[in-house]
């Protein structure tokens, strides 16, 4: 069946099944949803479902729980390359087994400069403030302050027992002469050491 003639027969049955729930009384309308208990506005509201396309994502059923989590754990508790697909590293390159999606997955090896192999790499790791794993439904950031509680309640849960919080205390950097305190007010990158080697950044003196 074509996905979009699947979209449309979807929307059909589940519109279907709603007006089916609501006759039976099997319903529940809560906050903002409250006034669709009324009749008129509930089928009113079911009209404008019929408005726009809906889009059905069809794949594939996966093989089972332990398939989808071996397929989300490859994106989410994984570095960007594992060690077993390093093949060669030597003094000036690193070469690394890839797998070739455009000619039917063949496995191919790929040699590069250190700084190329390293800016690629870095190119996965994601900026500060950005996690991995994004929650969607009552656990998106927004509304999981709110709708946590109401989940608790609902399924008559107890709250999370809190757990004290250990501080951990902060390492110092010392002075080698004087063994004093120091604090770090400038990062230098790569390409800005030989730079400041020839003195053409300005290195502050912390003596």
């Amino acid at each position: 069946m074509p996905v979009k003639v699947l979209s449309r027969v979807f929307r059909g049955k589940f519109v279907d099944g709603l007006k089916r729930l609501f006759r039976q009384g099997k319903l529940t309308f809560c906050g903002a949803c409250l006034p669709l208990a009324n009749e008129k506005a509930f089928h009113a509201f079911l009209r404008t479902l019929f408005r726009e396309d809906w889009v059905v994502y069809a794949k594939r059923p996966f093989g089972g729980p332990e398939h989808v989590l071996h397929y989300l754990a490859r994106y989410t508790h994984r570095v960007a390359i594992s060690n077993h697909r390093i093949v060669d590293v030597t003094d000036t390159h690193v070469t690394f087994r890839w797998k070739d999606y455009a000619h039917r997955n063949k496995r191919r090896t790929m040699t590069l400069s250190h700084e190329e192999f390293l800016r690629r790499f870095l190119e996965h790791v994601l900026p500060k403030g950005f996690p991995r794993i994004r929650y969607f439904g009552f656990l998106a950031n927004r509304r999981r302050t709110e709708l946590l509680p109401l989940c608790r309640s609902l399924l008559a849960a107890a709250p999370p027992v809190e757990t004290a919080r250990t501080t951990v205390p902060t390492q110092l950097w010392r002075c080698p002469c004087c063994q004093g305190p120091m604090q770090i007010v400038e990062v230098l990158t790569a390409n800005q050491l030989p730079r400041a080697e020839r003195g053409q950044v300005a290195i502050l003196d912390s003596s």
